[in-house]
């Protein structure tokens, strides 16, 4: 029977030593394809490095262009609010001017009135009065249409 019981144990020790050269067998195939996925994982790794290398360069890039930007958009905005500024000055100030010429155009007119007394004078030669009451209606207006010109 120590021949028997030492058959099994042997077949046993076989049938296990089989088990495990085909379980190491396996073992080896996926150790292959682990170590190919492995270098196909490095290759993708490269290329990430290399995209995210060059996403930070485009973004330093766009950092210096948006700080150029706003330099010069901020730059543009205050010499537009200076403009704007300037341009409301001029605008009250021509307000005043035509105020003025208006006072002056209905002065002038008060005058005719006076001159109509002595038509003699008033027929003959326009008087220095009614003279300057043209002018000033004729600067009145040139100033009407620059102002109404800006605001349009």
């Amino acid at each position: 029977m120590s021949y028997g019981l030492g058959f099994m144990i042997e077949s046993a020790v076989a049938v296990l030593l089989a088990i495990t050269i085909i379980y190491c067998v396996m073992l080896n195939d996926r150790l292959k394809r682990l170590k190919g996925d492995e270098a196909a994982m490095k290759g993708m790794v490269a290329e990430l490095v290399t995209a995210i290398g060059a996403a930070e360069r485009a973004i330093a890039g766009l950092k210096i262009t948006v700080g150029e930007c706003e330099a010069k958009v901020g730059g543009q905005l205050e010499s537009a609010e200076r403009l704007n500024l300037d341009i409301e000055r001029q605008s009250r100030a021509a307000e005043a001017i035509l105020q003025k010429f208006t006072r002056i155009v209905a002065a002038a007119r008060s005058v005719p009135e006076l001159a109509s007394a002595a038509p003699s004078v008033a027929s003959s030669t326009p008087t220095d009065a009614q003279s300057m009451a043209a002018a000033a209606q004729a600067i009145a207006e040139r100033a009407r249409q620059r102002v109404t010109g800006w605001a349009a």
